[in-house]
């Protein structure tokens, strides 16, 4: 029974030891391998849902700042090239990472911004940080029929913003229902994202010419001019803006430059219904 006693006592003293080991327990950092490994594979994440690059550099230097390492980073349209060094710049490793092409992902965006903030609180270590991430690259998408009713709104909604009537608004949100259902299934099919654009343009305009064709509503120029106003690649010019007011000019050109492409073959498949429909600019 004595003996019994003993180790019972013994067994809590080292329980309780254990437990305040834990709470008083330094916070793992990585070494600057497994640093840079996971840095560039957040930037290029970042980089392929859409984010600015200063989003990105000052994401990445709030993570570094918390790891305790020093980074040099250059980010390129479609790479990453990362350098890590520790604190004493004894050490160093370099990679180069190709960016994920996830398409714009606002909701991926603030995971990754919300997981560098609390990085840099400290409120998780470095194995908890990796679990988070790899959740955030499995995160699924918006309900595609929701997205598909949602923009066919908005886009009646700019129909009606530029003066347009009942008529020309139904004509628009059945041209918009149809344009960006063909735009999702060929995106789905792998096809190429200018092809996808010409084709949706091209259904978009042939349906919101139902206004000249069977002569009906007062705006029928508005729901053609409106009808492809979904396509426009918004996010690309702004962000080519605030890359190339942050200095990084190869950056803000090629986002650029991408946005004119589409922009183009949008163009192309709304001249493309219209020629069709055998119907001119006046």
């Amino acid at each position: 029974m004595k003996y019994s006693f003993v180790q019972a006592i013994k067994k809590t003293a080292m329980e309780i030891l254990k437990i305040n080991t834990n709470v008083f327990e330094e916070p793992y950092y990585p070494n600057i391998k497994e640093a840079a490994i996971f840095l560039s594979d957040y930037a290029s994440w970042l980089l392929g849902c859409g984010a600015t690059c200063i989003r990105i550099e000052k994401n990445v230097r709030r993570i570094a700042k918390a790891f305790n390492i020093h980074i040099d980073m250059t980010i390129m349209p479609s790479h990453i090239h990362l350098s890590v060094w520790d604190f004493s710049k004894q050490e160093s490793y370099t990679i180069i990472k190709k960016i994920r092409k996830l398409g714009i992902s606002f909701d991926i965006n603030t995971q990754l911004s919300k997981l560098s903030w609390e990085i840099a609180d400290g409120k998780i270590d470095f194995n908890e940080t990796l679990r988070q991430f790899k959740q955030i690259e499995f995160t699924t998408t918006t309900n595609k029929w929701l997205v598909l009713l949602l923009a066919s709104l908005a886009n009646t909604s700019f129909c009606r913003l530029f003066g347009g009537d009942v008529i020309s608004m139904i004509i628009v949100f059945v041209a918009t229902l149809a344009g960006y259902r063909v735009k999702q299934i060929m995106l789905e099919s792998k096809v190429d994202l200018r092809f996808v654009f010409v084709c949706s343009a091209f259904v978009s305009s042939i349906i919101a010419s139902a206004g000249y064709i069977f002569n009906i509503g007062s705006t029928p120029e508005v729901a053609i001019a409106t009808s492809v106003l979904y396509l426009i690649p918004g996010i690309p010019y702004i962000n080519s803006i605030s890359d190339m007011l942050d200095g990084h000019y190869i950056c803000a050109f090629s986002r650029f430059m991408d946005a004119a492409i589409l922009t183009a073959c949008l163009s192309l498949g709304l001249c493309g219904g219209l020629l069709l429909m055998d119907l001119k600019w006046l």
